[in-house]
This record gives structure tokens, C-alpha cells and sequence, in this order.
């Protein structure tokens, strides 16, 4: 392990180098179902052929010219993109994080073409936005947050699922966007009720604020539908993505619409890497790829293992979260996950997440088989058998 790297990671004691679909393997050839898709980022498996085809084509043609030129593969992708979304216009960046900083500096340009004294943001308890100095001040993790001096008066936090509390600052006159994960992704799968997304659509068109929507996490089909609000009748003013976007290789994207249209010119913001051939070619390749039978498989596969969970150790106290394939499985406080992540790695070859204390949190390949659905379910099964057994008083 090298000594020169920042501590920056709590690493897990193993190493893979190879992946096929929904497994990882060792360097000793050991197979490992992989439930988590690097957090929701290999939504079509890893090394999908036609990803793979797409990187091996690019790279030998063109990598890297700049945003000083045209870039045809970025324009391909930003209309694909943008006709996927229903939204006007796209700018790429590199990671979720600067999409979503895009969209902050969006917002403050809005509230600066309104002649408001201070930009405000509404966001979420339980939010995860990102780890720049103003994305990880719009999220709530006190872990990501401390220390760092966070620009916290730009923020204004209201409980996650009230569009109640967010009408409650109709009357702050710096207030000019509301920022919200459709489901809550590091926070802990929380999932809103169906109309959340339209009662928060109707508040921002009342106070001619901007509906913004982080979908770094839900996005590229993850839910079922190639986007979470897709799931409800509204349409943002601006969208954010990443993760999926690429399936693998780092991209981002924030796309506006409506009155967040025309916010930005020349100079406005920018990105050396941003949207380079490479990565264009890749949007455009997992766009033609992520198809309706993908995205339903999601929705099947997932409601699949849900039920099955439910079913067989519903009388626990554990609850399901989330929509398609972003499972979340809330676990009573009776039981210790801390060792969880361990367990299912070393004793049963799976790959999977803790996130918001107590949630067992599961990001399969969207292309995920009936085989490995079933084979999914046995193990994690097995796992949360054992982790109710520890927790049972000894006699």
C-alpha cells in the first residue's frame, strides 16, 4: 500500500482488477457480486462491450482539443442528452460535484439577474451534493463538512420530504432556487411521496425561484426512467448528472431549461476537460445503449429483490427504500451494521454499502440478470440472517 496517497479514503483490505457485468475479480481470479456498481456508476455493468468499444475508438482518433474548438461528439451528446431530459441546453463537466457547482453558480446568477441582495438555496436535511467548498456547504453530512469553514449563510436547510417547510420562506426576498435529490442517495435512500417533486414545482413557479434537481445519483435510468422526475409530470429549470452518465468514465453534465436558459455566456464558466471528445463519444455510446428494456429490468429486478427481503424478514422491523435499482433496506436500531460491509465481502463474495447509520444500501447494474438476481437475494439473504442472530440477547 503506498505511503505518498492522502488519507483522503477508509479503503477496503482488497483489491480488484477486473470486471465483467456485475462481478469484480481478484487478482487470484476470486468473483465477487458487486451490488454497489462503484456507488451507481457502471449502471450497464462493468466493461459493457459497447463502452469498451466506444473508449478504444476514441482514444485512438482524438482524446483532447479544448473548448477553444467545435467538438462534434459533444454536440451529439449534448442533443442526445438534452432530448433524453426534455431540457434545452447542456454544459459537461468531470464529476458530479461540478455539475452541481455549476448549477449553484447558476442560481446565483439568476438571483443576480433579479437584483436579489444574497442567493439563497434551499436545501435538504440529509442532502449530499458534493465535496467542493460550495457543494459540500449545500450538503448536510457532518462529516463531510467540518472544518472546512462551509459557506453555510448561502444555504437554507428544510426537513427532506416537507414541501411544507419550503413554502414557509416565501417571504425571504434572497431566496432563488431550491436544490433536492429526487430520492436522497449518501443520505440514506429516503424516498418522497409521489407528488413531492409537483408540490415543489408549484413553489418555485410561485415565487419565480428555480427548481433545481440533483440527479448525479438517480440519473442515466438508475429509477426505471432514463431520469427520476421523469417519474412525476414536472420538468426542472436545471439538472444535473453524473455517475451513470459515463458508466465508468468520468463525466458530468448540468442542463438547463426555461428561465435558467441564457444565464450563462462566453466566460461564464468553463472546464479544461469538460465534454472532450472522449468523454462525449462515451455519453453517446451509453445513451444509444440504456434502452427501455434496461431501464424496465430495473424496475423488475429491483421491486424483486425488495420483495423478497420484505417478505422473508419483514417482521424484523426492516423497511424498504428507493425506486428501480437504488435499494435502500432501513434496518432497526437493535441491529449493528458496523461490521456489515466486512461481512458481506469476506463471507459471501458481496459488494455493498452502509449509508445514513442504518441503511443497507444496494446500487446494482441496471442489466442485472434473473441468475444473479436470485443469487443477489441469497446472499444478502444470509448476511441479514446473521446480522438478526448477533443481534439476539445470548441466553
Amino acid at each position: 500500500m503506498s505511503t505518498h496517497l492522502m488519507p483522503t479514503y477508509a479503503r477496503q483490505p482488497i483489491n480488484f482488477v477486473r470486471g465483467d457485468g456485475s462481478y469484480l475479480y481478484t487478482a487470484d481470479g476470486t468473483a465477487y457480486l458487486d451490488a454497489l456498481t462503484g456507488i451507481a456508476v457502471c449502471g450497464l455493468g462493468h466493461c459493457h462491450p459497447a463502452i469498451t468499444a466506444a473508449i478504444q475508438a476514441q482514444a485512438s482518433e482524438l482524446v483532447h482539443t479544448s473548448n477553444l474548438f467545435e467538438v462534434s461528439w459533444q454536440e451529439k451528446a449534448a442533443d442526445l442528452l438534452c432530448q433524453a431530459a426534455g431540457m434545452e441546453q447542456v454544459f459537461f463537466a468531470n464529476s458530479g460535484a461540478e455539475a452541481n457547482e455549476c448549477a449553484l453558480k447558476l442560481a446565483r446568477a439568476y438571483a443576480h439577474k433579479q437584483g436579489k441582495r444574497r442567493a439563497k438555496v434551499i436545501v435538504m436535511d440529509n442532502a449530499f451534493h458534493g465535496r467542493t467548498l460550495l457543494t459540500v456547504s449545500a450538503t448536510a453530512n457532518p462529516k463531510a463538512r467540518a472544518g472546512f469553514y462551509t459557506l453555510d449563510e448561502d444555504f437554507i436547510r428544510v426537513p427532506f420530504g416537507d414541501a411544507a417547510a419550503v413554502a414557509t420562506h416565501s417571504a425571504d426576498a434572497d431566496v432563488c432556487a431550491v436544490l433536492v435529490e429526487p430520492i436522497q442517495g449518501e443520505g440514506g435512500l429516503h424516498t418522497p411521496a409521489d407528488d413531492y417533486l409537483e408540490q415543489l414545482a408549484q413553489i418555485c413557479h410561485d415565487n419565480d425561484w428555480l427548481l433545481m434537481l440533483d440527479e448525479v445519483q438517480t440519473g442515466n435510468g438508475r429509477t426505471g426512467k432514463y431520469f427520476a422526475y421523469q417519474h412525476s409530470s414536472i420538468t426542472p429549470d436545471v439538472l444535473t448528472t453524473a455517475k451513470g452518465l459515463g458508466n465508468g468514465f468520468p463525466v458530468g453534465a448540468c442542463m438547463v431549461n426555461g428561465k435558467a436558459v441564457g444565464l450563462f455566456g462566453a466566460g461564464s464558466h468553463g472546464s479544461t476537460y469538460g465534454g472532450t471528445p472522449l468523454a462525449s463519444r462515451v455519453v453517446c455510446a451509453v445513451y444509444e445503449t440504456l434502452n427501455d428494456s434496461i431501464m424496465q429490468n430495473a424496475i423488475t429486478q429491483g421491486d424483486k429483490i425488495r420483495a423478497a427481503v420484505i417478505y422473508t424478514f419483514g417482521d424484523h422491523g426492516i423497511h424498504a427504500r428507493g425506486r428501480g435499482m437504488m435499494i435502500g433496506f432501513a434496518m432497526p436500531d437493535t441491529i449493528d451494521l458496523t461490521k456489515a460491509v466486512d461481512l458481506a465481502r469476506d463471507e459471501y463474495r458481496l459488494i455493498i454499502n452502509v449509508t445514513g447509520g442504518n441503511v443497507i444500501r444496494l446500487l446494482p447494474a441496471l442489466t442485472l440478470s434473473d441468475a444473479d438476481t436470485q443469487a443477489l437475494i441469497d446472499k444478502l439473504c444470509a448476511l441479514i440472517g446473521k446480522l438478526i442472530d448477533a443481534a439476539q440477547p445470548s441466553m
